[in-house]
C-alpha cells in the first residue's frame, strides 16, 4: 500500500507529464527504499543513504542500478522539501558512484544475416527490422499505432518517444517490405500495430517485455548475444561506417545530446582503421621516395 508521500509524488509527476514507464520505475525504487528504511523519511541523513548503498551492494546491484536509485531518491527528497515544505536537508547532494562506460555493442553484417535467417514469423521480423533499420527503441515499437506509418513515403512518426520527444524516422526497403508483409496478414482492427498472437491475450497490444522475450528466444535459437538495444546500436554503427553525418544519426535515434551519439564514433572503428592504413601507406611512400631522391648524387 502506498504512503501519502508516494501518492502525492505520483500526482506531482503525472502533472509534469512523466511517462507511465518512468512513473512505475520511480515508485518501485522509492517504495523499496522506504520499506528498507528504519527511521521516518524526514530524519534521513547521509548516514542512512550510505547504509542504503551498502544494502544495494550486498544485493549485487550494478553501479548503474545504484546510481539510478540515488538519482530517483534525490528528486524525491527535492519534492518533499520544495513542494511539501518538509523541514529537512536533502541527504543526497551528489552522486559519486563510478560507472563503467562500456562501448555499445553491435552486430557484424554476417551476424545480422544469421539472426534474421531464424526470424521467419512476419510480426517478429517486422518488429526487429524496425529496430535494426530505423533505430527504434523497444518501447517505441511496442507503442506504434497503425496511423503512425506512412507507407508511400516510407516513414514513421514516433510520438512521445524518450523524453517526451516526437520525431520522424525512415524505413529502408527491406524494413518497409517486412512491415507490409505483416500488415497484409494482420486482420485485427486494433489501433496498436504489433499484437499478441497466441494465448489468452491474443489480439491485445504486445508489451515491452513480450518483445524482449521474443528477441531472447531468437538469441538462444541463433546462439548469439542479441538484444533489442543491440539492434539499435547496430543501425547507428552501420550508418556511421557508411559516412552518415553524426548529427543525422542523432536525429534518427532521438538522442537529446550529441555526446550520446558520439559514443558510436568509438565503436565504428573499421572505417577509421581502413583510412589510417591507406593514408599511412601514402605517407610512407612519399617519405621513402623523398629519401631516395636525397641520396642521389
Amino acid at each position: 500500500m502506498e504512503t501519502t508521500e508516494l501518492i502525492g509524488y505520483r500526482r506531482a509527476l503525472k502533472r509534469k507529464n512523466y511517462s507511465a514507464h518512468t512513473l512505475k520505475n520511480y515508485m518501485n525504487i522509492i517504495d523499496h527504499f522506504m520499506r528498507w528504511l528504519a527511521v521516518p523519511i524526514s530524519e534521513v541523513t547521509l548516514r542512512e543513504i550510505g547504509n542504503y548503498i551498502d544494502h544495494l551492494l550486498r544485493k549485487r546491484c550494478a553501479p548503474k542500478t545504484i546510481t539510478c536509485h540515488l538519482q530517483t531518491l534525490r528528486l524525491f527528497f527535492d519534492y518533499l522539501i520544495n513542494e511539501e515544505g518538509r523541514k529537512m536537508v536533502n541527504p543526497i547532494t551528489r552522486i559519486s558512484i563510478r560507472l563503467p562506460k562500456p562501448l555499445p555493442r553491435h552486430l557484424k553484417d554476417n551476424q545480422v544475416n544469421r539472426l534474421f535467417d531464424f526470424i521467419t514469423d512476419l510480426r517478429d521480423r517486422a518488429m526487429f527490422m524496425l529496430m535494426l533499420r530505423c533505430g527504434l527503441r523497444v518501447e517505441e515499437v511496442a507503442n506504434l499505432t497503425m496511423d503512425a506509418v506512412e507507407y508511400q513515403r516510407r516513414q514513421i512518426f514516433i510520438f512521445n518517444g524518450k523524453g517526451g520527444k516526437d520525431r520522424v524516422v525512415y524505413m529502408s526497403e527491406d524494413a518497409s517490405s517486412a512491415l507490409l508483409a505483416y500488415i497484409e496478414k494482420r486482420s485485427s482492427k486494433s489501433k496498436r500495430l504489433f499484437l499478441v498472437q497466441k494465448g489468452p491475450l491474443r489480439g491485445k497490444p504486445i508489451s515491452v517485455r513480450g518483445i524482449q522475450k521474443r528477441i531472447e528466444y531468437y538469441s538462444k535459437k541463433s546462439n548469439m548475444d542479441v538484444s533489442c538495444h543491440r539492434l539499435r546500436h547496430t543501425m547507428a554503427t552501420q550508418l556511421l561506417n557508411a559516412d552518415a553525418n553524426i548529427a543525422t544519426i542523432q536525429d534518427l535515434l532521438g538522442h537529446g545530446q550529441i555526446t550520446t551519439t558520439q559514443r558510436y564514433c568509438r565503436v565504428a572503428n573499421l572505417k577509421v582503421k581502413g583510412e589510417y592504413y591507406k593514408a599511412m601507406e601514402a605517407v610512407m611512400y612519399r617519405t621513402q621516395g623523398q629519401e631516395e631522391d636525397d641520396e642521389l648524387p
